[in-house]
């Protein structure tokens, strides 16, 4: 052996060590780093594996440790692994706050632990912060988060419902009543009452009131109530349809707010296959009710809010829609078109908050120009729902509490054509194939030619 070759084994052996050397230390090193540091990524269409942003804040915000029980046995018929499901769905809460404590307790061996708690369903869910508790029989984001406002809530939030003069009902079924956002509110530690003048003759100033879309004139006094009500510092929800104010015209001059007469129209509303007099809500202004809210919203048969100059009141247009569309003052009949002479072009407000200091707290007020906006005909339309509780939950004083919503799994199912099975098929059982062989035989041949 030549003392070139003993030099250049002895060079090959010392790049051989010295590679498995830096191989160990990056081992070594990667372990450490993800003892230390854990990232995850949610790779899903709608990241439907993670928490949602209002979740995760809504878990910084509690300040004392979070107990969950639930009450399971091993293995149910139906659901499978019901502990395994549950852990895996508290450990993405957990995540975010660790304090977050997980017990599990079988109703089958512990029958007098399971019967004190009051335990009916396997899998049942009691949750515990502070002095307070939440049941569950569900488990999903929504219902374990809207649990979690309950619990942050130190008190049932009241709203005061309007009565007597054709009002929207808020325990309702029928398609212009309010039932199913009263349903939401419920959850979210809501309590909505009835209210009307020839039961009690002053508004409670305990709670928020509701004037949902009144059908006949409200009597002289009645709205001297209500401006009283305002007067002292009262919140207020206004719900207004097209037509007639029904008495309340006072109550627009004192907020500063002029109702235009006509009918929003909205051509872009064709692209969702419903009628040009379902606005589109797309522009939203900075507020606490719109921050981060990008959803669509529809308003049905809305009209236009215009803010006036008022001293008293600090005013921001919530949503404007119709960007291409305008307000129709001739009738819905027939063609619509634009008409440059009569009709407002948009972009058009139809939503408004105000504001003002009066003594020692913020009074809020908000007027929506559809009263259509919260009925159970259109609430699931868009982001009407989560448009909706966050106006409430802004009136309440409780804008940290903005609703959150399911995301739909709309990834679960793939579904492709012949054609594209046929390629996928004949890229991975031929094409591949066909590579790894040709780069096999080039590799050979170059070897061999060396």
């Amino acid at each position: 052996m030549t003392m070139a070759n003993k030099t250049s084994g002895v060079r090959s052996r010392w790049k051989n060590g010295l590679f498995v050397v830096l191989f160990l230390t990056l081992v070594g090193l990667s372990g450490y780093l993800a003892l230390e540091f854990r990232t995850q990524w949610d790779l899903s269409q709608n990241s439907r594996n993670s928490l949602s942003q209002t979740s995760i804040d809504l878990l910084r915000k509690l300040d004392a440790p979070l107990r969950v029980t639930v009450f399971a046995t091993q293995q149910d018929l139906q659901l499978g692994d019901i502990r395994g499901i549950i852990s895996n769905f508290i450990g993405v809460y957990q995540r975010i706050k660790p304090d977050l404590i997980l017990d599990f307790i079988d109703p089958v061996e512990q029958p007098q632990q399971a019967q004190s708690a009051g335990v009916k369903l396997n899998g049942e869910i009691i949750i515990s912060f502070k002095d307070r508790k939440e049941r569950l029989a569900t488990i999903n984001e929504q219902a374990f988060s809207n649990a979690l406002v309950r619990l942050t809530r130190t008190g049932k939030k009241q709203l005061f419902v309007l009565s007597g003069h054709g009002e929207r009902k808020m325990d309702g079924i029928a398609q212009r009543d309010m039932g199913n956002f009263n349903k939401k509110l419920l959850e979210t530690g809501f309590e909505s009452k009835t209210f009307s003048f020839t039961e009690q003759s002053k508004i409670p100033d305990t709670g928020i009131l509701v004037v949902a879309s009144p059908q006949v004139d409200l009597l002289e006094g009645e709205v001297k109530q209500i401006l009283d009500y305002l007067a002292h510092g009262g919140n207020m929800l206004w719900l207004v349809d097209t037509g007639s104010l029904n008495g309340l015209q006072p109550l627009a001059e004192k907020l500063g707010i002029v109702f235009t007469p006509g009918v929003v129209v909205d051509p872009q509303a064709d692209r969702l296959r419903v009628p040009s007099t379902f606005a589109l809500g797309t522009l939203y202004s900075a507020h606490a009710v719109t921050e981060n809210f990008d959803y669509i919203t529809i308003f049905p048969f809305a009209r236009q809010l215009i803010l006036e100059e008022n001293p008293d009141w600090h005013g921001v247009t919530l949503a404007e829609v119709a960007p291409q569309g305008w307000v129709e003052t001739s009738p819905l009949d027939g063609e619509i078109s634009f008409d440059e002479e009569n009709d407002v072009a948009g972009p058009v407000g139809v939503a408004v908050a105000l504001n003002r200091a009066m003594g020692d707290h913020e009074q809020r007020v908000i007027v929506v120009g559809s009263g259509h906006f919260l009925a159970n005909g259109y609430l699931g339309n868009g982001g009407n729902l989560d448009l909706g509780m966050n106006m409430i939950n802004w009136l309440a004083g409780d804008e940290a509490f903005i609703s959150i919503q399911p995301r739909t799994t709309i990834d679960s199912q793939l579904e492709l054509s012949e054609l594209q099975l046929t390629l996928i098929a004949t890229g991975f059982l031929i094409i591949l194939p066909l590579m790894f062989l040709a780069c096999g035989m080039i590799i050979s041949w170059r070897r061999k030619h060396r």
